[in-house]
């Protein structure tokens, strides 16, 4: 069975950080490109992270230089910092297990439920 359980989202102001994070419970974890994609109301799903075991990571345009992610692959966790957040950054924001470095969300094998990111101007 597989479950991806995010957390850490919340309200902030522009300008502010968060670090979410998803608790995975698959076998596969420590192997497994895993990612970071968000929705935002009436908009589509994007992509905007991706790492591999090693911890090499591509990034989204939209989100470069301001997020990072991370892994713990002792505890099966993954991580987004977010800094220097927008307005535009608020969605739901959702981690998965990707294929290869895709960011696209047809690519995407196992979903979590989400948490809510909020960013007020």
């Amino acid at each position: 069975q597989v479950e991806l359980v995010e957390s850490g989202g919340d309200s902030v102001q522009a300008g502010g950080s968060l670090k979410l994070s998803c608790a995975a419970s698959i076998y596969f974890f420590g192997s497994a490109y895993m990612a970071w994609f968000r929705q935002a109301p009436g908009k589509e799903r994007e992509g905007i992270a991706v790492i591999n075991r090693d911890g090499r990571a591509y990034y989204a345009e939209s989100v470069e230089g301001r997020f990072t992610i991370s892994r713990d692959n002792t505890k099966n966790t993954l991580y987004l910092q977010l800094n220097s957040l927008k307005p535009e950054d608020a969605a739901m924001y959702y981690c998965a297990v990707t294929r290869w470095w895709s960011l696209r969300p047809e690519n995407a094998d196992y979903w979590g439920q989400g948490t809510q990111v909020t960013v007020s101007s």
